[in-house]
């Protein structure tokens, strides 16, 4: 079972916020602004979109299969975090 898909990239990607960033919180990956971000949170930070667009090749940011690799990226990214 997957904890981050490619919807929760895509909505990363598509935050209307320049710092957005992927958190995961309670089970549930959840876009915050970086401002948002407190103490007890910041130690569930997965990525920030300047991260995950910086991985993904120039205009994959809509292609599904590149979506879906960098999903399994950042999924192993929260399981490291100990989710």
């Amino acid at each position: 079972m997957s904890l981050i898909d490619r919807d929760c990239v895509r909505r990363l990607l598509e935050s209307e916020h320049a710092d957005a960033t992927l958190v995961f919180v309670r089970g549930d990956c959840v876009v915050l602004r970086a401002a948002e971000i407190d103490d007890a949170h910041r130690g569930l930070v997965i990525a920030s979109r300047e991260d995950v667009m910086a991985q993904l090749p120039a205009g994959a940011a809509t292609d599904g299969q590149a979506l879906d690799d960098l999903a399994v990226r950042l999924d192993n990214v929260v399981r490291d975090l100990g989710a």
